[in-house]
């Protein structure tokens, strides 16, 4: 049996019978489309989401880039289980992808991207919007996606869709190899009719699965930790993603081991968790960046090891340290000539300790009480750093994160991305449950915050969800404020004003760099943006959206505006101007390099001192193999 749908109909039918299965539960792959349209989707996409509207709901967008971050945002707080397609006309809104298509590529989260195409029949060529390239017939802009997606096709006959569709489910659904899946949808082809098998509708459960570990690298890895004198399990994003949460405290109560994270990583274990010693890496915590120093074996599970964890491979220091990855992808797994343990984080953590308490495995309690020591010391740092003597005057931004902390329990999500607070919040955030902390660091991209929260939002409606932004970030993208009002999406979003691109100010002083063109003021005589600050009003800014604005000038009237917020059912913005506006946070320093290359020549002090101190960095640095 068949029937006779367009092309763009049997994608919305097929995307609407798709399922994943874990665990035992069952749900939707595709929840929702998310759309701007034009000419190069408007009749054949924008169509089928009306004749199919009952099957598949649709979000109306803004941009393009942030509809996939919602997307994301969305994916990630379904566990990778349940994600959104986006659809685009063809030129810059297709190009508009490439950056949220990088986003979620990078962080292992899965999207499905169906921009518009160009003619395939080339009846009309070259049409509205078409890169014309001389030396090939068959390059569209669409092909910007291809290094950013995991998988890629342009469907360019209508039965070409079926197996296009099916391998695009495929990559959706693998814990290995999910990412952006792009499906690039000539025009044409979007309106031409086929005659489809019946089977093609049909719901398919696609199985996420949780393989366990090879018996002769479990055996290797159990006796790697038995061996080890001061090991350190640090906590990547993968831990999430496989909910190995539980199996992770079961293993450090096991062991004693203790547990650093990854900014991805960050919330495996509860802040008050005996083992969790905190962030690790450059904007790491001192007790996990000491520990990490003196570490004879570095169990990673589910982290990439990114130069942020690895302080551009200087932290790891100790004489004969290695590696142990636990990691369901391969490629990871073999990270830093580590002794690779492939399988998914929960199964393996489980599997390894089953097998460790058969030896009553545990670390000596010296050790215990040296990093339980550590780390009550820096607990004192972060609240030192929260602490609000003088209420009635404007707060530095760790006071800010401290005004949070104080309101939130463990339902609240918090969602951040670049600027200054990624480092302040990965070493001073208190995380209470397995997805409160929110940050996309794989991309760190600079307007992600409000559009994911709304993504997060609509995958937990019941949670309160925050979406912390810089000035610096909230200009580049806070058009997804009209579609949290237009859909009555009761996100929170923090605005903190502090003139300028902060993080990269601080940077770039200690580079060399003298801070140039990272204020937000007017420029002076000598062309530098060093005059007054600007006259910018971002709360006005986000009111003129529709958002309930709350201005804060005060540490106590920030408690107080954070509070309101939280209790409302609308979307509603606190705004406040930190007291720190020429100043990184406030929050204690780096405890870890990071590399940042710095002039080799210069005649300028500032560079040729900061260039002294990056050599000797530098020769700290080592290569693990």
């Amino acid at each position: 049996m068949t029937t006779r749908l367009t092309v763009a109909q049997a994608l919305v039918r097929f995307l609407a019978a798709q399922y994943t299965e874990r665990d035992g539960v069952r749900q939707r792959l595709i929840s929702a489309t998310w759309g701007i349209f034009g000419h190069g989707n408007v009749a054949g996409l924008g169509q089928a989401l009306v004749e199919y509207a009952d099957d598949m709901p649709y979000h109306q967008g803004r941009n393009e880039q942030s509809m996939v971050h919602a997307a994301v945002g969305y994916a990630r707080q379904s566990n990778r289980l349940s994600t959104h397609a986006v659809t685009t006309s063809i030129g810059p809104g297709a190009t508009n992808l490439v950056t949220g298509a990088a986003l979620a590529t990078i962080n292992h989260l899965p999207v499905l991207l169906l921009p518009g195409d160009i003619f395939a029949t080339r009846v009309a060529d070259p049409v509205l919007q078409q890169l014309e390239v001389p030396y090939a017939g068959d390059i569209s802009v669409n092909d910007c996606l291809r290094p950013v997606s995991k998988y890629f096709d342009r469907v360019t006959r209508p039965e070409a869709l079926i197996p296009a569709a099916l391998q695009a489910m495929r990559v959706l659904t693998d814990p290995v190899e999910t990412g952006a899946v792009t499906l690039a949808l000539p025009q044409d082809v979007q309106a031409e009719a086929y005659d489809w098998p019946d089977e093609f509708f049909a719901e398919r459960t696609w199985t996420v699965r949780r393989p366990g570990a090879d018996p002769t690298e479990l055996a290797e890895a159990v006796q790697a930790i038995r061996s080890a004198r001061r090991p350190l399990l640090v906590a990547g994003g993968g831990v999430h993603h496989s909910r190995a949460e539980e199996a992770l405290a079961e293993f450090a109560d096991a062991t004693g081991i203790p547990v650093a994270s990854t900014q991805a990583g960050k919330g495996s274990l509860r802040h008050d968790h005996p083992q969790d010693v905190g962030g690790v890496g450059h904007t790491g915590t001192a007790t996990a960046n000491e520990l990490a120093r003196q570490a004879d074996l570095v169990i990673g599970v589910g982290t990439r090891y990114t130069d942020f964890t690895t302080a551009s491979g200087t932290l790891f220091a100790g004489d004969g340290v290695r590696f142990l990855n636990l990691n369901i992808a391969p490629f990871d797994g073999h990270k830093l000539a580590g002794r690779p343990l492939v399988a998914d984080a929960r199964s393996g953590l489980q599997e390894l300790t089953e097998a460790l308490q058969m030896h009553a495995h545990r670390v000596p309690g010296g050790y215990v009480d040296e990093y339980t020591l550590d780390k009550e010391r820096w607990e004192q740092r972060v609240d030192a750093c929260y602490e609000a003597d003088e209420p009635d005057i404007r707060p530095t931004q760790p006071q800010v994160l401290g005004a949070l902390d104080a309101l939130v329990d463990e339902s609240d999500v918090i969602i951040n991305a670049a600027g200054s607070l990624p480092g302040d919040l990965h070493k001073l955030w208190r995380a209470r449950s397995r997805d409160q902390y929110h940050l996309e660091y794989g991309y760190s991209c600079m307007g992600y915050e409000i559009p994911a929260a709304i993504g997060v939002k609509m995958a937990a409606p019941d949670r309160n969800v925050w979406a912390l932004v810089g000035d610096g970030t909230y200009l580049m993208m806070p058009t997804e404020i009209v579609t949290a009002v237009q859909e009555g999406i009761a996100i929170k979003l923090l605005l903190i004003q502090n003139h300028g691109y902060a993080s990269i100010g601080g940077l770039s002083e200690t580079v060399g760099g003298e801070r140039f063109g990272t204020a937000y003021r007017y420029q002076s005589d000598d062309g530098t943006y060093t005059g007054a600050p600007l006259p910018v009003d971002l709360a006005a800014n986000a009111a003129s959206l529709g958002m309930r604005v709350l201005r804060a000038k005060t540490v106590r009237d920030l408690r107080a505006a954070l509070e309101q917020a939280r209790a409302a059912d609308t979307p509603t913005c606190v705004y406040v101007e930190t007291e720190t506006a020429d100043t990184v946070s406030g929050a204690p320093p780096a405890q870890a390099w990071w590399d940042v290359p710095v002039a080799e020549t210069a005649t300028r002090a500032s560079a040729v001192k900061a260039r002294e101190l990056y050599e000797r960095h530098v020769s700290t640095r080592r290569r693990h193999l």
